[in-house]
């Protein structure tokens, strides 16, 4: 039996690392061509860089415009995960507090929505929504990403909330706060570990999306990985400035995610569970 057991955690550890090399070989191959002139990366794209060079990144700024294409990624994110945490907070609250049959079909609706890709909605949705929204719209991208990512951030917050005890809600309503009250000056703050998971989450989601800001967006109002989609001509590639702008562009969600990591692993192992 004890020879079993390790054999098994050696298996356990090994898939582990193979696992850990292939999601962390991607990034260090855009990390290492980012340095290399376009004619090293031709050669050999799995080597060390010859000679180090900064040049894909100035001509990457220059092409993707990059601090105007920041902006627009930090406005629409911020936004839309600030809409998220309150709107989805609010549903999760409501529907774990009051139970009923409509409250829990509602429920039972959002999850049995996140199962649906977007592709499958893509065309008539378009062709439903661009009668009504101007395209280059970044009030509208926000509008579309509060739709798409309600049903995960409900989830997360309600399985999280539904371990509350009620007796909390019970007690202050008693000393005559409202259900608002109870909510923003109670409820909310003991979410804090759940929202930090929220957070990472839809912004992963929102600033790495491609699809739909394309569908949506222009030039003028491009996110950061629009502005990477630069590099890829029809005829010729610039891999360097293209491994260069790809690293520009998700430097700023790793740093956001390395701050809320702790509070995001302990919100997605309580939240999730309900």
């Amino acid at each position: 039996m004890k020879e079993a057991s390790r054999i098994a955690k050696r298996t356990v550890f090994i898939g582990g690392l193979v696992l850990s090399v292939a999601y962390v070989l991607p990034f260090v191959l855009v990390f290492l061509n980012a340095f290399k002139p376009k004619y090293d990366i031709l050669e050999n794209p799995l080597a060390w860089p010859k000679t180090i060079t900064m040049d894909n990144f100035t001509q990457a700024l220059q092409k993707m415009d990059f601090y105007r294409s920041l902006t627009n990624s930090v406005i629409i994110t911020v936004f839309s995960v600030t809409g998220l945490i309150i709107f989805s907070s609010m549903l999760a609250y409501y529907l774990a507090r009051n139970k009923n049959k409509f409250t829990h079909t509602t429920f039972l609706i959002l999850v049995a929505s996140m199962i649906v890709p977007f592709q499958a909605l893509m065309i008539p949705f378009m062709s439903i929504f661009a009668q009504f929204v101007a395209i280059n719209n970044r009030a509208a991208l926000i509008f579309f990403y509060q739709g798409f990512g309600i049903a995960l951030s409900t989830f997360l917050y309600h399985g999280f909330i539904s371990k509350i005890p009620m007796d909390l809600d019970e007690a202050a309503a008693m000393d005559g706060a409202s259900d608002m009250t109870i909510f923003w000056k109670i409820m909310f703050p003991m979410l804090r570990p759940v929202t930090a998971t929220v957070a990472i989450v839809n912004a992963l989601w929102i600033w790495n999306d491609f699809l739909l800001p394309r569908l949506v967006l222009t030039r003028e109002t491009q996110t950061l990985p629009l502005s990477t989609y630069l590099f890829y001509g029809q005829y010729s590639t610039e891999y360097g400035q293209a491994m260069a702008g790809l690293l520009l562009a998700v430097l700023p969600i790793i740093v956001f995610y390395l701050i809320l990591q702790k509070q995001f692993i302990s919100g997605i192992s309580q939240g999730a569970v309900k």
